[in-house]
């Protein structure tokens, strides 16, 4: 087994407050906010982008369907795995205290409050906003006659042949509905037996556009749902009986993956037969739109195993916001959207004939998606046509669609080159694309290989052995974000480019890993998960306070998607209470408690909420005057620390140390355009605007352009003065280019 056991926290004892008052132990519930309650707190930020007037009405309609996206997949994972705990009376308590049941009620609560604001704004704010932009969302019978004519044609033709009705009595019981889909309740009775109703399902067809375009007098585009549609011609669904009443219902389903890979003989034959299985899933949530009768609610209900007070989310609009943001997808409104960002190659890469020589002389650190994420494709498709390129080796976690990087492998095996992709299979939601790229590079003659047994792979990075002058150079890339170009220009992460032999041994070794479960007796600079990076951070925390004891400086800044793990936490109330100044840019979840007097008042937690999603894990260490700067693919979390692999990277290079705390960590704190502060209840709130206004991904905007910028006019400079200097004896002769020395890396 891989994984350590991870160490013992040590307990200083409690100190107490200026009043003589005993405070609490630094494992104390009462210090812990609930994971699951935090994360409904990241998506009520999520909500106030969407409520927010300074956002453009698009962009406002976008956030709105991420957070109804968002709470899916709350439910299908977190929710659901609760409810698993609850049934199978397994009682896992986190720091915060709260049994499953407890967390259920709470969940049920906040999230509750979240949709009811969510459909407040839909119909109070966006809808009237669009509409009078001349975008409509109507009902049939808001319709023209000649325009409900040509649906009613629609229907007959293009949607009954497909529709299913089902009435459900003994010989056809409650039949199994998909995950996420939308259906139709329905309760009728025969004009002879008024007084016992019965129920019936149709389901809504996911191969038919959910949204229907539509004529309408003065609109600039107009749409119906399909669901209403179907409901207009329910009655003719159930001929004889007499129609009681008709609403919309969509079920959220269990959707984790339970693989025992002890028993797996071929994983990924085992992940797809999961995936077949999965809809089956125990459901956790229905949402009703429309109004319902108390008997054929308490069914549906009976039929989904569902508590009717907790479990049920009634809407006032059309189910699943997300789908309306088809309503705009082809608006080319661009005062209506945020301002479209092109991605830059900036120096040193921009003009660069050859990438592998300017990675050679100097690391090369890339902020995306403000910083162009090509020079990484184009360093793989290079890689797989060069000839003195031997071997690439690469993770890949979530690829995406049309993969260029993946093509790119592909193309270097078909070449002859020696290459091997460690696709993760478990990449929660992306296994049925992670199989496919798996066999579409098995077919090209590439090594893949699944990770170790019982652990995702969820580093990101990749490794290319070239021939240069008798001996093997090693070049590396290692990230915070996944290898998938859609991504790349939606979320902010890192990338550091080397050449430096230290960290492409260390890569080496990591693949080794990887592939046949040989660590390296130490490693030069990577910290590896679950191979003790938990223990590093307990270590690196630890290491700030001893310095604020020695009255050394000592500093810790932190950017993360979460911080979850009890122990990392107990580190950094005691570390606070050392001395040691704590600022935590955490995106998502975080359980710790700041601003609690002797105990966290010295950690302050911020968090960046706009229109690119902040995926960056980098840390600052003031070591006591000699900075430590580190990226990495994990977050603070039990799951990364134990039960993933990943990769803490040191940024080796001062220059680069110097713009990731100053330039970018610094400029994150400072934000005071779209920062919230997480307050000791737990809840957020705008951190108060300043003079100047800063917007930090603003600012990283205005950055890029300004290097692109300068390098433009350092280039027309240079082409200048190469132009007008003085010719040497031969006036006919060009100047000559001196030739590039071959360098070692740096460090």
């Amino acid at each position: 087994m891989l994984t350590p056991n991870p160490p013992a926290v040590h307990m200083e004892p409690a100190p107490r407050s200026s009043d003589g008052r005993q405070e609490p132990p630094l494992d104390s519930p009462i210090l812990y906010i609930n994971r699951e309650l935090s994360w409904l707190e990241f998506n009520a930020r999520v909500l106030a982008e969407a409520e927010s007037i300074t956002t453009p009405l698009f962009e406002r309609l976008k956030f709105l369907g991420i957070v109804a996206s968002n709470l899916d997949e709350f439910f299908m994972v977190r929710v659901a795995g609760l409810k698993q705990q609850t049934l199978n009376q397994v009682v896992e308590l986190p720091p915060d205290g709260a049994t499953p049941a407890e967390q259920l009620a709470a969940i049920s609560q906040r999230a509750h409050e979240l949709v009811e604001a969510s459909y407040r704004l839909w119909n109070n704010d966006l809808r009237p906003a669009l509409e009078r932009e001349g975008l409509l969302l109507l009902r049939p019978d808001e319709l023209t006659p000649e325009t409900q004519e040509d649906i009613d044609r629609r229907f007959w033709k293009d949607i009954f042949p497909v529709l299913t009705p089902i009435m459900i009595d003994p010989n056809h019981p409650f039949p199994h509905l998909k995950n996420k889909s939308i259906n139709l309740g329905v309760l009728f009775s025969r004009e002879t037996n008024e007084a016992n109703p019965n129920f019936g399902v149709v389901q809504v067809p996911v191969v038919l556009s959910r949204l229907m375009a539509v004529q309408h007098p003065g609109a600039r585009a107009a749409f119906v749902l399909l669901e209403d549609v179907i409901a207009r011609h329910i009655g003719q669904l159930f001929p004889g009986y007499k129609l009681k009443g008709v609403y919309s219902f969509r079920v959220t389903r269990n959707w984790d993956l339970e693989i025992d890979e002890d028993e797996a003989e071929d994983l990924l034959l085992t992940i797809q037969q999961e995936l077949r299985k999965r809809d089956r899933g125990n459901a956790v949530r229905v949402e009703i739109s429309g109004a319902t009768t108390p008997g054929s609610l308490s069914k549906l209900c009976r039929a989904l195993r569902l508590n009717e007070r907790e479990d049920v989310y009634r809407v006032p609009g059309p189910l699943h916001l997300a789908d309306l943001s088809a309503m705009v997808s082809r608006e080319e409104r661009r005062d209506l959207r945020d301002e479209a960002v092109v991605p830059h190659v900036v120096p040193p890469l921009r003009d660069a004939d050859d990438l592998f020589a300017v990675i050679r002389e100097r690391d090369v650190l890339l902020h995306h998606p403000y910083e162009s994420f090509e020079p990484v494709v184009e360093l793989v498709s290079r890689a797989a046509d060069d000839p003195n390129v031997l071997a690439i080796k690469q993770t890949l976690y979530r690829a995406g669609g049309d993969s260029p990087i993946v093509r790119a492998l592909a193309r270097a095996a078909e070449n002859g080159k020696q290459v091997t992709a460690v696709v993760e299979l478990k990449a929660r939601f992306d296994e049925e694309s992670n199989i496919r790229w798996a066999s579409t590079l098995e077919n090209s003659g590439v090594h893949v290989v699944y990770g170790l047994q019982g652990l995702k792979t969820h580093a990101k990075a990749m490794l290319i052995v070239r021939r240069e002058k008798d001996r093997l150079r090693r070049y590396c890339h290692l990230a915070t974000g996944n290898y998938n170009m859609v991504t790349a220009r939606l979320y902010a992460d890192l990338s550091l480019m080397t050449a430096r032999e230290e960290i492409g041994e260390d890569v080496t070794a990591f693949f080794n890993l990887l592939t046949s479960y040989s660590a390296p007796p130490r490693w030069n600079t990577l910290t590896v998960a679950p191979l003790g990076l938990h223990e590093a951070i307990l270590g690196l925390i630890a290491r700030e306070a001893e310095h604020a004891r020695a009255g050394r400086p000592a500093k810790i800044v932190a950017k993360l998607n979460a911080l979850v793990d009890h122990d990392v936490i107990v580190a950094l109330y005691a570390a606070a209470r050392a001395g040691v100044e704590i600022t935590l840019l955490i995106r998502g979840i975080c359980c710790l408690r700041p601003g609690i007097p002797a105990i966290s008042d010295r950690i302050r937690v911020l968090a960046v909420v706009d229109r690119f999603l902040e995926h960056t894990r980098s840390f600052w260490f003031t070591n006591g005057g000699e900075d430590e700067v580190y990226i990495s693919s994990a977050d603070w979390m039990p799951r990364n620390f134990h039960r993933r692999v990943e990769l803490l990277v040191p940024v080796l290079d001062p220059e680069l140390r110097k713009r990731i705390t100053q330039e970018i960590l610094g400029t994150m704190i400072a934000d005071n355009v779209k920062a919230w502060t997480l307050n000791p209840d737990g809840r957020y709130s705008r951190v108060e605007p300043g003079e100047p206004a800063i917007r930090s991904q603003q600012r990283f905007l205005e950055l890029t352009y300004k290097r692109v910028k300068e390098a433009d006019a350092t280039g027309r400079a240079s082409k200048r003065l190469l132009l007008t200097r003085p010719l040497g004896r031969d006036q006919g002769e060009p100047p000559r280019k001196k030739k590039r020395q071959e360098t070692a890396p740096r460090g």
